[in-house]
């Protein structure tokens, strides 16, 4: 059974309904995505393990805790997904990045791969998949299967903006992946994009039409 966060932070759901606007220029539409990210980053490790640690303070030694068991991988989506990644990376700065390279044709809508380069020991870490928009759910799908055939077990997917049909497939395809999203939009429109949405992230993100 999929575990599915909606995010109801208000500093989350503020920064989302902001950099919908269609006004909103790539410089700051790049910040506030990196902000977002790093807002998700916080709340989906809340459940990440701890250990006890014993430190010396200037005062004393004492017994505090740090995070144990598996490292972490952050694995964007190219190109929006890119967008994601310093926000995550200032939250956790030993992660190692991989990229995951897919397009959609337009035609078929269907996900095609162009790239794929992941840490040598992605399949120990807990990896986080990070693309901006879950629309139709394929490049995701996709992305994730890839990690699968690789040996990657702990998978979470941060998404800011997700459509149903994106989160239905997802839980149908990968119901073992936890699904971390900003807002659940309405519906998709004929050309797959997510309603109201706030364009094509990648565009908007590079400064590309």
């Amino acid at each position: 059974m999929s575990k599915i966060q909606i995010m109801d932070h208000p500093l989350i759901q503020h920064k989302i309904n902001y950099i919908r606007r269609e006004e909103v220029g790539s410089k700051e539409f790049r910040e506030i995505v990196s902000e977002i990210a790093s807002l998700m980053c916080y709340e989906a490790s809340r459940d990440l393990k701890l250990q006890d640690v014993t430190i010396k303070t200037p005062i004393c030694e004492m017994t505090g805790k740090e995070l144990s068991g598996k490292k972490m991988a952050v694995v964007p989506i190219l190109r929006a997904g890119l967008g994601m990644v310093d926000g995550i990376l200032r939250m956790i700065p030993a992660a190692k990045v991989g990229h995951i390279g897919l397009y959609r044709d337009p035609d078929t809508f269907q996900p095609v791969e162009y790239y794929c380069k992941l840490p040598a020991d992605c399949s120990e870490r807990e990896v986080f998949v990070v693309d901006p928009m879950l629309a139709t759910g394929g490049s995701s799908v996709a992305a994730i299967q890839m990690l699968k055939d690789k040996g990657v077990k702990n998978i979470r997917f941060l998404c800011i903006i997700a459509a149903p049909e994106g989160v239905e497939r997802m839980k149908n395809e990968h119901p073992d992946v936890a699904l971390y999203i900003g807002a659940l939009d309405d519906h998709l429109n004929e050309h797959k994009y997510i309603v109201p949405g706030l364009g094509d992230a990648g565009d908007r993100i590079f400064g590309t039409r």
